[in-house]
C-alpha cells in the first residue's frame, strides 16, 4: 500500500473524528488501535485495522508505515481518567514515551519514509499555574515546565524529534483542552450542570486553554497538507479563559446556574496527586497558527459551547 495515512490512538475522541474526516475526503486510512475489531465497528471504511500497544516492538508496524503519506501519532493513556498512583503515572508516561520511540523506530526502518510525522504533545509542556491573572501569555517559544506533566511532554517530544533524523517533516502538536461532548473535561462537566449542580472546578482562577474539536481536526489536517507546518504548534483557541468564566458560559448555554464549585480537596480525594493538575492551567496562545493565518471556526468560547451542546459533537 502507498499514499495511505496511519493514525494511532484511532478510537479516541480526536482520532475517531480525524479518521472519519480523512475517509470522507477519500484518503486511505490505516488505524492502529488496541482493539482492531472494536475500531472496525466504530470507524468503518478504513483501509486497515492494526493491533496497537506501546509495548509492541517496532517491527510489527514497519510494513504498515512504509509507503505512507503520513503518520499521525495520537496514542497515549488518558492522564486524568482515573485516580493517580505510581502505577498509573508510570503507565501514562510509558504509553507515550515507549509508543513514540517504537513508532519512530518503525519510520526509520521503513523502506519508503512517510512525508510527515505529526506527533501529539500537550500544553502541559509549559508547566501548570494557579491563577490566570498571574500567568503570562505563552506561545511556542515559552519555557519548559518542571512538573510531572511537563516532564512527560518534554520526554515525549524528545522521542518524536528523532524522526527528523530520517528526513521526515515533524509537527509537534501541543494540544490544549479539546472540547467535545463525547469525552474530556466538557463531557464530565455536563452531568452536574444538567442536574443544577454545576460550577467551576477548584478555585476558578486557573486558565483554560481550550479548542473546539472541529478546530483541532482542522489544525491536524492543515499540518498534514501544508509543508510549512514544522516543529511545535500550540493547538489552542486564541481566547483562553478562567475556569470560572468557562463554567459561567457553560451555565448560560445550558440555561443552568453555575454556583456549586468543586473544591480542590474534593478533586484531590477523587484523583490523588492528579487532582493538583486538574485545578491548575496554562494561558497558552496559538502563536504559530496565528502567524500561518489559520482560520478558527470557533475562536469564541460561547459560540463553541453552543455548537457543541446543540449538535452533541
Amino acid at each position: 500500500m502507498r499514499g495511505h495515512i496511519v493514525i494511532t490512538g484511532a478510537t479516541g475522541v480526536i482520532g475517531a473524528e480525524l479518521a472519519l474526516k480523512l475517509i470522507s475526503r477519500g484518503e486511505k486510512v490505516v488505524l492502529f488501535a488496541r482493539n482492531p475489531e472494536s475500531a472496525a465497528h466504530k470507524i468503518s471504511g478504513a483501509a486497515g485495522y492494526v493491533k496497537w500497544d506501546s509495548d509492541m516492538e517496532s517491527g510489527e508496524w514497519t510494513g504498515f508505515i512504509s509507503g505512507a503519506k503520513a503518520v499521525i501519532h495520537l496514542a497515549g493513556k488518558p492522564l486524568l481518567e482515573s485516580r493517580w498512583n505510581e502505577d498509573h503515572k508510570k503507565e501514562c508516561y510509558n504509553s507515550r514515551i515507549l509508543g513514540t520511540r517504537h513508532i519512530v523506530t518503525a519510520i526509520a526502518s521503513a523502506s519508503e519514509k512517510p512525508q510527515v510525522f505529526i506527533s501529539a504533545s500537550a500544553i502541559g509542556y509549559y508547566g501548570s499555574f494557579d491563577r490566570c491573572s498571574d500567568t503570562p501569555d505563552i506561545i511556542e517559544s515559552g519555557a519548559k515546565g518542571r512538573d510531572f506533566l511537563a516532564r512527560i511532554c518534554i520526554d515525549w517530544e524528545k522521542e518524536a524529534l528523532e524522526a527528523e533524523k530520517t528526513g521526515v517533516r515533524l509537527v509537534l502538536l501541543r494540544t490544549g483542552i479539546v472540547l467535545s461532548t463525547k469525552g474530556g473535561m466538557l463531557q464530565k462537566m455536563l452531568a452536574p450542570f444538567n442536574f443544577f449542580l454545576g460550577g467551576p472546578i477548584g478555585s476558578g482562577f486557573q486558565c483554560i486553554s481550550w479548542i473546539h474539536v472541529d478546530d483541532e481536526i482542522a489544525c491536524i489536517l492543515e499540518a498534514l497538507d501544508n509543508p510549512s507546518y514544522k516543529g511545535p504548534v500550540n493547538a489552542v483557541s486564541p481566547e483562553p479563559v478562567s475556569m470560572k468564566e468557562f463554567a459561567d458560559l457553560l451555565g448560560e448555554v445550558l440555561g443552568r446556574p453555575s454556583v456549586l464549585s468543586v473544591p480542590k480537596f474534593a478533586v484531590q480525594i477523587l484523583m490523588g496527586e492528579g487532582g493538583e493538575y486538574a485545578v491548575k492551567g496554562q494561558k497558552v496562545k496559538p502563536g504559530f497558527l496565528k502567524d500561518q493565518g489559520f482560520h478558527f471556526r470557533y475562536p469564541n468560547l460561547a459560540e463553541a459551547l453552543s455548537d457543541l451542546v446543540k449538535n452533541k459533537k
